[in-house]
This record gives structure tokens, sequence and C-alpha cells, in this order.
């Protein structure tokens, strides 16, 4: 039986997606205009990219963005994929609280985040640079993991595990030929979640960060302090894409990881 739809439910969905892409298309549109004027169209050029990357500091910015990314990418997958693990051996009242704990990182304001993982670092006098930016992107970066892997967890469940284990395979075995295949697209689309989120932070790096760990998003702060300029919309521009294009390959791994017929291919 159909279920027919409000047709303000409609609009006003319209209405939410006008609101949130359309400001992004004006950033992205003017990223391709060839004059300096925000408010003004004279042309269509590409010559801010390329101005992009003959500044240096830019570049800098670039560099010390994709270094906390993948370092904190590695270490938070392997953190959370842990956690995910080990929460799942907990009975259910231990697993609840230990849960909730996890989840913290993910619920709390940024901010408040941020000024904590600052009076932490100054009280154990840990200078501000990329190592307390990597150390504070794994505290929240590792929550996500958590969350996409220990879903998988669930949706696998335990037969194929009890399986493995009357055919005579050890722990190791069962985590190694069927466990860790089975929770393999988690793991992926929870490290590119991970990377998405310490490559556009901007709040908790900006209470971490020192003075040559510049980061991407805190450097188009500081730029947009002295207003809006192509170069800016053309560098927003390519953190969308990038952005969008890993949360994309993120949902694909899950969708895939899920559409995979559960099967045992144990070679014991």
């Amino acid at each position: 039986m159909k279920t027919k739809t409000h047709p303000l439910l409609g609009f006003h969905s319209l209405l939410m997606m006008v609101f949130i892409y359309v400001p992004i298309a004006f950033i992205i549109a003017y990223s391709f205009n060839s004059s300096r004027l925000a408010a003004d169209w004279s042309g269509f050029t590409l010559d801010w990219y390329f101005s992009l990357f003959k500044n240096r500091r830019v570049i800098e910015a670039l560099s010390n963005s994709l270094i906390v990314a993948a370092v904190s990418t590695v270490a938070s997958t392997i953190l959370g994929t842990m956690a995910a693990l080990s929460m799942r051996k907990l009975n259910r009242k231990m697993r609840a609280g230990m849960g909730g704990l996890l989840y913290l990182p993910i619920i709390i304001p940024d901010i408040i985040m941020g000024l904590s993982l600052l009076v932490l670092f100054t009280q154990f006098h840990i200078p501000m640079g990329k190592l307390t930016i990597i150390l504070a992107h794994i505290t929240f970066s590792m929550s996500y993991v958590y969350v996409v892997v220990s879903t998988r967890l669930a949706d696998m469940g335990k037969q194929l595990e009890e399986a493995a284990n009357d055919l005579g395979a050890d722990a190791w075995q069962t985590f190694r030929y069927v466990t860790f295949p089975q929770i393999m697209p988690g793991i992926v689309a929870g490290a590119l979640i991970a990377f998405t989120l310490s490559l556009d932070d901007f709040m908790v790096s900006f209470f971490v960060s020192g003075p040559s760990s510049t980061t991407l998003p805190i450097y188009i702060y500081g730029q947009v302090k002295r207003g809006i300029s192509p170069e800016i919309n053309a560098l927003c521009t390519i953190l969308i894409i990038v952005s969008v294009t890993l949360i994309l390959l993120a949902q694909y791994a899950l969708n895939r990881g899920k559409g995979q017929k559960k099967k045992s291919l144990l070679p014991f």
C-alpha cells in the first residue's frame, strides 16, 4: 500500500537543499570569476587555481593538513577498530557504559573539545604544533571509526565466527579469515571519514595549533578576515570536491560491503 506524502514536506525539503547548497554553489562559481570583486562577474578563468599552487603558504598549509590527516587517520583507524572489536566481547552493561564514553567526542561541541585539549597539553607542557593537532584529531576521529566498524560488526552477527570455531579454527584464524574480511568495508569507510574530518577540521585545530603548523582551514580563516578573494574561493572549492569525493567513497565502501553475500571461504 502506497503512502501519500504531503506536498509541504517536499517543498520543505527543497527549501533545505537551497539553503544548504546555494551558498556552496556561489563559492564554486566565483572561484572561476576573472574579477577579484565577488559581486562582479567579468568572465571565466582558471588563473586563481594556478596561482594557488604558486603560493608558498598554501603549499605549506596543504602539506601540514595532509601529514596530520594521514597520521591521524592511520592511528584512529587502528584504535577505533580495536575498540569496536574489544567492546564486542563485553557484557551489555559494560558495553553501554564504555560506548557512551566513546560517543562523547562526537556529541560534545568542537569548541569544548578544543579548549579541553588545549588545557591538557598546557598542563603537560607539550608544545603546540603538528603533534598536538594529530593527537587532537585522533581523539575525535577514533570515535567515528568505532561507530562505523561497530555497526558493521553488529550487522555481521556471530554465526560465521561460531561456524569457524566449530570447524577447528583458533581465535587468530577466525579473525584473519572470517571477521577481518567481513568488517573490511567498515574499516575502509571509517578511515575515509576520519581523513575527511581531519582535513576539514578548523575549530579543534585552531586551539591546539602552533605557529608553524597552520592547516588549510586555519589558513582560509586567516585570509577571510582580510576579505574573501577568488583564491580563497578556489581553495574552498578544492576542499569541497575532495571532501564530497571521500564521503561518497566511504558510502560506496559501506554499501558494497552490505551487498556482498555472507559466505565463508575458510582455508583450514
